[in-house]
């Protein structure tokens, strides 16, 4: 092999980890873990703040989303664990963040859910004026990785403060709420296949996924007096935190939502040349 079929190669090679996604595909698994690790962050960061106070637990919360985002940064491709470990800390720290501007400035949830939705409006706005596209699927540089990950916090604490609007402010308790984010989910899901915008549709059902587990992990977990089930709200993130790893292992294991890179063209022989008979 010459130098310059190698440097080719190492050239080929590069541009190959460089377009690498970091993202899993969209799979129906993508969903569920989804949904659970939005009930698992509402679960765990409220069983944090209740059982240590508020400081220790935006602390830990910060120190664990901290962590996650530079191993996920840090890593060149997609890599199961590390991605979910990344959307399990933002779900509870989004929790903190948007229970904390209710609870620790007495900030309404009816003042906080448009302001969140602002914050992500400014967030897709920035990021398409930069990089002329939304898609999750060219998540393959640092700048809109950044982005992506900017994105997804603001979706979880938009949910956040959304699931607790309704809830509470609007007086339709947990269950109520879950069963009517429920439905909403479906609106992105029929419009999809009805030719509603992709970029759209998606982001559309990711904000929703988290009023959706939040209020279901609330029923089940806050005591019967706040209209909840009284299961815990400790015993549910744990029970949750299992589930999500063991499908995330499923994943690591199966690679079933690894986005595969297109083939690249087979190289051309040294000296080759076509017949002319």
């Amino acid at each position: 092999m010459t130098t310059s079929r190698l440097g080719q190669d190492r050239t080929a090679a590069a541009a190959g980890r460089r377009a690498a996604s970091k993202v899993p595909q969209i799979t129906v698994l993508f969903w569920i873990i989804k949904v659970m690790t939005t009930a698992q962050g509402e679960a765990v960061s409220d069983f944090l703040a209740f059982r240590y106070g508020p400081v220790i637990a935006v602390s830990l919360g910060a120190t664990g989303l901290a962590i996650a985002l530079v191993l996920q940064f840090r890593a060149r491709r997609y890599i199961a664990w590390i991605y979910w470990a990344a959307v399990v800390m933002v779900a509870v720290f989004g929790t903190m963040a948007a229970d904390g501007l209710h609870v620790e400035l007495g900030v309404p949830y009816d003042v906080s859910t448009p302001f969140f939705a602002v914050s992500l409006a400014v967030i897709f706005t920035i990021w398409y004026a930069t990089e002329k596209t939304l898609s999750i699927h060219s998540i393959n540089s640092p700048r809109r990785e950044f982005f992506y990950w900017a994105t997804v916090m603001a979706t979880f604490a938009l949910g956040t403060a959304l699931g607790d609007l309704t809830a509470v402010t609007l007086h339709w308790g947990y269950l109520t709420s879950g069963i009517a984010f429920t439905a909403l989910i479906a609106v992105p899901a029929v419009g999809w296949r009805l030719g509603m915008n992709p970029i759209l549709a998606f982001w559309f059902a990711y904000v929703v996924t988290r009023p959706l587990g939040a209020s279901f992990a609330d029923y089940f977990g806050v005591p019967h007096r706040y209209g909840g089930l009284g299961m815990g709200r400790g015993l549910v993130g744990l029970i949750l935190t299992f589930v999500i790893v063991g499908f995330v292992g499923y994943l690591a294991v199966t690679r079933r939502d690894v986005d595969a890179p297109a083939a690249a063209p087979a190289p051309k022989r040294a000296g080759h040349r076509r017949s002319s008979s």
